[in-house]
């Protein structure tokens, strides 16, 4: 029998689908894939330290640079756990708003993982189509917040301002001409043969082995476990809507392809839904305290700008105690701990991003594979190292 010759070899962080910030150190016997080791930290910016030296609503800025393409979904998860520390009720019109802006994000993210990982593998037209839609909800974005990406739209209580006038119009837009898009992704991949020799039996997971890595999101639901924490620990009135989540069953990068674009097609379902629900009402909790009473329009008087901005500066005190929540953000679970010791800034903050843990589970992806087959594997975890280094 022949004895291995192992050798060692560096992927990343310079290698394209490593994005600069992700160094993979990889055992090889010939080609095939015996350890790998994932190196990160080339993006570390501090966000949990920093959050403890800024007020509630100021740390709520950092949270846009995490999955920075999934801005509000980061800005969700932030602020149900402070309104969960302060045990605040968030108007129904601010709670359908968040809905559509999730969703939308889902939407933004997953066309982001669609064309990159077309890309790494091969496919550029789907790249290109897919950074087309994308575009349509970046202009929804810019409108409504002024940013195309950082966002900071969520307050604590609710929203910072109500939606524009039209934006209904540009959601309905999205919900229309989507679905004839996501049919057009379906026809240049989902039975070609390069496709699908480079995904069905790739980057295999089993269900008992992602719950033990930890693995959340599209990725574990690939694998077959049916767990999705809109349904199953709902938040924002998610509770109110009727949608299907997607599972896998042969646990392969193929199947994680195929319930992302399932739950693309979903979060078009979510949205027809919530512009159905969307009524007239105040977006802003009725807790001066915390936000500026909803009655009046902040910018309207002298008194409204000067309170407003001293609830951002001098920020408020949270009650003593402790809160864990999460979101089913675009990649997985995305948690915040937060920390209080009645102060005006947390004590600790402490994210459970969903792109870490993750990555974690790479190694039993690959094990045993070729290296060419490595960068599908990568891209079906649809990590962003924003909050992985974070």
């Amino acid at each position: 029998m022949a004895s291995k010759e192992i050798m060692t070899v560096n992927m990343g962080p310079q290698h394209p689908s490593t994005h600069g910030v992700l160094r993979l150190v990889i055992e090889l016997d010939g080609e095939v894939i015996e350890k790998i080791t994932p190196h990160i930290g080339y993006l570390h910016r501090g966000v949990e330290k920093l959050s403890e030296h800024r007020t509630y609503h100021q740390a709520m800025t950092l949270t846009d640079r995490l999955d920075y393409l999934a801005p509000m979904s980061n800005n969700l998860g932030y602020v149900l756990a402070v309104e969960k520390l302060l045990d605040l009720e968030v108007p129904e019109r601010a709670q359908v708003v968040r809905v559509i802006m999730a969703e939308l994000t889902r939407l933004k993210s997953h066309l982001v993982w669609l064309a990159c990982h077309a890309l790494d593998i091969g496919a550029m037209t789907v790249f290109l189509y897919c950074f087309r839609e994308r575009e349509l909800i970046m202009s929804i974005y810019e409108k409504l917040s002024g940013a195309r990406m950082t966002s900071s739209y969520f307050r604590v209580g609710g929203l910072s301002r109500d939606v524009y006038d039209g934006f209904e119009a540009d959601v309905r837009q999205i919900v229309d001409e989507f679905p004839a898009h996501f049919d057009m992704y379906e026809g240049l991949l989902t039975k070609n043969t390069i496709w699908l020799q480079r995904t069905v039996g790739n980057g295999v997971i089993s269900a008992e082995d992602a719950i033990n890595c930890g693995i959340t999101g599209p990725a574990l639901r690939g694998s077959g476990v049916d767990w999705d924490l809109r349904r199953d620990n709902p938040y924002s009135g998610y509770d109110k809507f009727s949608f299907k989540v997607p599972v896998g069953e042969k646990c392969d990068t193929f199947d994680r392809y195929k319930v992302r674009l399932i739950e693309m097609r979903e979060a078009i379902n979510i949205l027809k839904q919530a512009l159905g629900q969307l009524k007239p009402g105040p977006v802003l909790a009725d807790a001066p305290k915390v936000c500026y009473p909803p009655k009046e329009n902040v910018y309207n008087t002298i008194e409204g700008l000067i309170h407003h901005f001293k609830i951002a500066s001098e920020g408020f005190p949270a009650p003593e105690g402790e809160v864990y929540q999460s979101v089913e953000a675009p990649k997985g679970e995305l948690g915040y701990y937060l920390v209080s010791d009645g102060g005006t800034k947390p004590y600790r903050m402490r994210i459970r991003p969903p792109s870490f843990v993750n990555l974690s589970a790479i190694e039993k992806m690959s094990k045993g594979s070729m290296i060419a087959d490595l960068v599908a594997v990568i891209g079906t975890l649809d990590i962003v190292l924003g909050e992985i280094d974070r």
